[in-house]
């Protein structure tokens, strides 16, 4: 099992047993939105950022980009990194109705899945040197339309489908993610597929 040095933040108990089952690595749970009111928690997260980076791992619905969210703000320095899973239909089979949006969880999530998004998210698995960002800016997005545009908003959630990423990102999350998980080259061919 390989073994990653960021502590990883999930939303609760089922999400944290699919990631232990298929990485070593610290595993920390919101409790959902139980974080909000768990200020001795949310100072642990800032200082595991500090110490040794964060990854936050959360559902690809609106809840868990709330969540997300309030991780990020909460944490003042250190290193935040984000694992995005991509937006598959379904429910887990522990429950008997999908969720509110009728997309799978991380609980859901294969393996495969699981070590893809953590990998995306730049992990710093132990055996494996860090992936440097691709250099895509600001300006980048504005010339290719993603910011800036009356339709800026759509074109982006247009990419991030075409890209395997949640249609939910702000611009500046979209940014991230996309310097983390592409090279440059493989993200401005996808995008020149928006504008055929």
């Amino acid at each position: 099992m390989k073994r990653i040095r960021e502590t990883i933040i999930v939303e609760g108990r089922y999400d944290a047993n699919t990631i232990k089952q298929c990485v070593d690595a610290h595993v920390i749970e919101t409790s959902g939105f139980g974080i909000f009111n768990n200020a001795e928690k949310r100072k642990l997260i800032e200082m595991l950022a500090q110490k040794r980076g964060i990854i936050v791992f959360t559902d690809s619905d609106g809840a868990g980009f709330v969540i997300r969210n309030h991780v990020k703000s909460a944490v003042k320095g250190g290193c935040v990194k984000h694992a995005y899973i991509p937006e598959i239909e379904g429910k887990e089979r522990r429950k008997t109705a999908a969720s509110k949006a009728g997309l799978l969880g991380v609980e859901g999530m294969t393996p495969e899945i699981i070590i893809d998004a953590l990998r995306r998210a730049g992990a710093t698995f132990e055996d494996e040197p860090e992936r440097e960002s691709a250099g895509i800016t600001k300006q980048d997005m504005y010339e290719i339309g993603l910011s800036g545009g009356t339709d800026s908003a759509s074109k982006r959630e247009e990419l991030a489908v075409l890209l395997g990423l949640p249609r939910l990102l702000s611009a500046n999350a979209f940014l991230a993610a996309v310097n983390m998980i592409f090279n440059r080259e493989e993200f401005l061919q996808t995008a020149q597929k928006l504008n055929k």
